[in-house]
């Protein structure tokens, strides 16, 4: 077989070529430190590195949510702090308006403090987070999430729908791909969503069966539950009946519409009234015709409602003892109901908060080993990568110089020696 010259120099110079084509591949790896340059070079790797990729994107995004929603989270439990200060000065002050010493002029004085004290909280229910966002939207709202409307007209008549309503969306907002982080707090939950009374029935004072313009002369507690298996959920209504030491007293059930049984319906004053798993006292001293009610409680008690309404109760002039005890007993009732679902969210809040630190501890974890796959995948060995690229560069120069010998070995290099 006959190899010409000109084919033992394209064989060595492919050689070449080849050679330093890989030598530079290597040197490029070393370079990136990615043993992966492209798909082509492992197919099974690259997938394997370009899912990983994809979980590390994820856990990147889930992180700025997360940390949206401890912001949210965070300026919402500050918020319903501040709220539960003012809330307890506002009880401090129902508490020293329960002084039987104080007259009218007194105790419109620590109405004005309560209405300042309520119009701050008023501020806070539609507080910002600095980004146009409000805290306690809920699901979303274009305005504050709380309206005040004027709660009398001009000629002083209460308006039914005044006072402060939530015009929000309830609800809260989510976000989040990997795990779902609240962004909103349902304001309508918080400030308008307590139960009532004591959180099983709520009682309260009626007028006078016999002349509804006589003044009250005795006042009703909040009650107690001493079996919650014998409550019906019906409605109740205590009368007072004859006059002092001789009074008597009935329950009628008002739902069913009958009397409610008793083995002795003798009353006297500070007596505790038990039925149908409630207990009551009724303290002070009952007229004749006096009623009082018994309902079950709900989930509709409004913060707002409870502040005005213990404002109304101080501006009002000229009430009896009995009369100022019963407002100030149904306004600290609630309040403490109102101020009890205030601190509740608040603890939930934490609670959220709390959460977000484990699901930051998980999605750390989870860009770890994300990260550590795609090294795993895509990674130069180091070690591995400069060994073969000295290797490969001494090929490279072994083949250098065997050209260079062979490139001497010609007709014409040997008639010229």
């Amino acid at each position: 077989m006959r190899l010409s010259t000109s084919n033992q120099f394209d064989a060595a110079i492919a050689l070449l070529q080849s050679r330093q084509q890989r030598l530079q591949e290597t040197q490029q790896r070393l370079t990136s430190g990615k043993r992966i340059e492209q798909a082509s070079d492992d197919p099974t790797a690259a997938a394997r590195a370009e899912r990983a990729q994809t979980t590390i994107g994820q856990a990147d995004a889930s992180q700025r949510a997360l940390d949206a929603s401890r912001n949210a989270m965070t300026l919402g439990e500050a918020a319903l702090g501040d709220a539960a200060e003012l809330l307890q000065q506002v009880r401090e002050t129902l508490v020293a308006a329960g002084n039987a010493s104080y007259t009218d002029a007194e105790r419109k004085g620590l109405a004005d403090k309560i209405k300042g004290l309520r119009d701050q909280v008023f501020a806070i229910s539609n507080r910002n987070d600095g980004a146009g966002t409000y805290l306690f939207g809920g699901q979303g709202t274009d305005g504050p999430p709380f309206l005040s409307l004027p709660r009398h007209d001009a000629s002083g008549a209460p308006m039914p729908d005044g006072g402060v309503r939530y015009v929000g969306t309830p609800g809260t907002i989510s976000t989040g791909n990997l795990e779902n982080y609240p962004l909103s707090v349902d304001g309508r939950s918080v400030f308008e969503q307590t139960r009532t009374g004591n959180g099983s029935f709520v009682t309260a004072p009626e007028p006078n069966l016999i002349d509804p313009n006589i003044a009250q002369g005795g006042w009703i507690d909040s009650g107690r539950l001493i079996d919650p298996s014998k409550l019906t959920g019906h409605d109740y209504r205590i009368d007072i009946s004859g006059s002092a030491p001789t009074q008597t007293y009935a329950i009628t059930d008002l739902t069913s519409g009958t009397p409610v049984a008793l083995t002795d319906n003798t009353f006297k004053p500070g007596m505790t009234l038990s039925f149908d798993g409630m207990a009551m006292t009724i303290a002070g001293a009952p007229r004749d015709g006096e009623s009082y009610s018994v309902r079950p409680s709900s989930n509709e008690l409004r913060l707002f409602e409870v502040l005005d309404s213990a404002i109304d109760g101080l501006r009002t002039p000229q009430r009896t003892g009995a009369q100022v005890a019963q407002a100030n007993h149904i306004a600290l009732r609630d309040l403490d109901a109102a101020m009890g679902g205030v601190q509740n969210m608040r603890a939930q809040l934490g609670e959220q908060l709390n959460a977000l630190d484990g699901a930051e501890t998980r999605l750390s974890t989870l860009k770890f080993y994300s990260q550590s796959e795609k090294s795993a995948a895509e990674d130069l060995d180091m070690t591995q990568g400069i060994s073969d690229f000295q290797n490969q560069q001494n090929g490279y120069d072994v083949a250098l110089k065997t050209y260079a010998m062979v490139q001497r070995m010609t007709l014409f290099q040997y008639l010229n020696n």
